[in-house]
C-alpha cells in the first residue's frame, strides 16, 4: 500500500512547494519589480544585486513551476536550494533560527525539501519518470495483488 501511495505524496508535496515558490517568484517580478528587488539585494550587500535578483526571481518562478510537473526536478531543486541558502546566508543567518525573529529557519526547510524532492525522482506522476519510462517499469514489475489477480 504505501508503494501505491508513494507517488500520491511526492505530487502533493511537489505541488506545495511549488506553489509557495511561484508565489515568491511572480511577486519578485510582478508585485514589487525586478529594479526593486535589485535595490533591495543592493541594500542587503547581495553581490552582484541586479543579476541575483533575476537569478532569485527566475529560479523560484521556474522552479517552482518544474517541481509541480515533476520535470528535471535535480536541477530544479538544486537551483531552490542555492537561492534559499543564498538568502539564509545574505539575510536570514543574524536573525537566529527561528523565522519569527527574522531566522532562517523558514528559508532552511525550502532548502533542504527542494533537494529532497529534486532528488527523489518525482513519483510515478512526475514528468521525467514518463520521460526516462520508469513509471511502466514501475507498473510492469508492481507485486501482484488479491484484486489483479482475482
Amino acid at each position: 500500500m504505501l508503494t501505491r501511495l508513494q507517488p500520491i505524496g511526492l505530487l502533493i508535496g511537489r505541488v506545495v512547494l511549488g506553489v509557495v515558490f511561484i508565489a515568491h517568484g511572480w511577486q519578485k517580478w510582478s508585485t514589487n519589480g525586478i529594479d526593486a528587488v535589485a535595490q533591495g539585494f543592493d541594500g542587503l550587500g547581495i553581490p552582484a544585486p541586479t543579476l541575483s535578483a533575476y537569478f532569485a526571481a527566475s529560479a523560484e518562478l521556474v522552479g517552482g513551476a518544474l517541481l509541480i510537473l515533476g520535470a528535471l526536478l535535480p536541477l530544479a531543486g538544486l537551483a531552490l536550494a542555492a537561492t534559499m541558502v543564498g538568502a539564509m546566508y545574505f539575510v536570514h543567518l543574524d536573525g537566529g533560527f527561528f523565522s519569527m525573529n527574522g531566522g532562517y529557519e523558514y528559508v532552511l526547510v525550502l532548502a533542504a525539501a527542494s533537494i529532497a524532492i529534486g532528488f527523489s525522482g518525482g513519483g510515478a506522476l512526475a514528468l521525467d519518470a514518463l520521460w526516462s519510462g520508469k513509471s511502466e517499469r514501475q507498473a510492469e514489475n508492481a507485486p501482484a495483488t488479491a484484486e489483479s489477480t482475482a
